[in-house]
């Protein structure tokens, strides 16, 4: 009997000893350093969107760091600017996710999802958040998505409103989901909704830095008779701004205040909080609150779009009658009185 006492006291003590290794180990993991990198499908200098993103990844690091001195909490960063040939970025990010020395990857960009999620089954440790794109269902994916159908659709009213010809039109650097499905058709509703009888034309670069191609573009669609063109299309928007100012036709901008690049041509500009949402997701990561196989869609009334109106510009260019039907559509959208039609 004694025997199988002290056997028991045996047994039970290695498992005990076993648990607390175990645990050990597990706390040790936890607390390793975190290891992100952003992938930024692009460059970042001259382009608001990514330079948003990375400074608000960076924000929320430096931050976080500040408040953890001990050196095995820091979180390391690590920035890979994948360029503007986009038949390069799979295989770039590819490669981030092969290293395996990143816990996460943030990017941002609506084509992210589909390259991502094929890498979630090769790398299965990998995971990623993508702003400004929308996916479910991967539990290694987590996206916040921008309510484009309220930016597009209020570019779109204004549009046809200033539009004196009732023509307008969208120059996208290339065709994805989301262009297809919500910016083109949403802008083009909202200019028909402004003003019965307004059509909208749809014109595609092939790049995004292509200006050339974006003057020809804008050229020959002003010679159809369109006067209000909201360009989504990177670096060749600066081809688009040559020649809407040699056209004098006007311009309608997303996700950046845009007054400043062409004054007098260009009559709104609908932003987006990018950095504010880049600094909160990696924020959320690193303090394990990520909601993972989802997508949060943030709009007007979350504060992460912003309809500009104070802006000296956007008054001297827009007239008041103008001016005030469009504060008072946002106003609506805002309050919930009014919603952004479905298609």
């Amino acid at each position: 009997m004694k025997k199988i006492f002290f056997k028991y006291i045996a047994l039970t003590s290695i498992f005990i000893l076993t648990v607390s290794a175990l645990s050990s180990c597990s706390k040790k993991a936890d607390n390793k350093p975190h290891s992100i990198a952003l992938f930024v499908p692009g460059i970042i200098q001259d382009s608001p969107t990514y330079e948003h993103l990375t400074a608000g990844t960076m924000k929320a690091i430096d931050d976080y760091n500040q408040k953890n001195q001990d050196p095995e909490k820091k979180v390391k960063l690590y920035i890979m600017e994948a360029g503007t040939n986009q038949a390069e970025w799979a295989t770039k990010l590819t490669s981030l996710a092969a290293s395996g020395k990143y816990d996460l990857i943030i990017s941002s960009n609506p084509s992210l999802p589909e390259l991502a999620a094929p890498l979630t089954k090769q790398f299965p440790n990998q995971k990623f958040i993508l702003l400004d794109a929308s996916f479910t269902g991967n539990q290694n994916i987590a996206c916040v998505s921008y309510n484009q159908k309220e930016q597009t659709y209020l570019s779109g009213y204004i549009s046809g409103l200033m539009s004196k010809t009732h023509k307008v039109a969208v120059i996208a650097a290339q065709e994805y989901p989301v262009m297809n499905n919500i910016l083109y058709p949403y802008y083009a509703r909202g200019a028909a909704d402004a003003v019965e009888g307004t059509t909208c034309e749809f014109r595609i670069v092939g790049n995004w830095y292509d200006a050339s191609k974006g003057a020809e573009i804008t050229d020959a669609l002003c010679a159809q008779g369109v006067d209000v063109i909201m360009p989504i299309c990177g670096g060749a928007s600066q081809g688009v701004i040559t020649s809407a100012r040699e056209h004098g036709i006007f311009l309608s901008y997303i996700d950046e205040n845009s007054f400043a690049k062409a004054p007098g041509t260009v009559i709104s500009s609908c932003t987006t909080k990018q950095e504010v949402a880049a600094e909160e997701a990696v924020l959320d990561y690193i303090t394990g609150k990520t909601q993972w196989g989802k997508t949060k869609v943030v709009g007007l009334q979350d504060g992460y779009i912003e309809f500009i109106q104070k802006d000296l510009l956007y008054e001297s260019t827009v007239p008041e009658p103008i001016r005030k039907e469009v504060a008072a559509l946002v106003s609506s959208l805002m309050d919930g009185s009014v919603k952004v039609p479905e298609l």
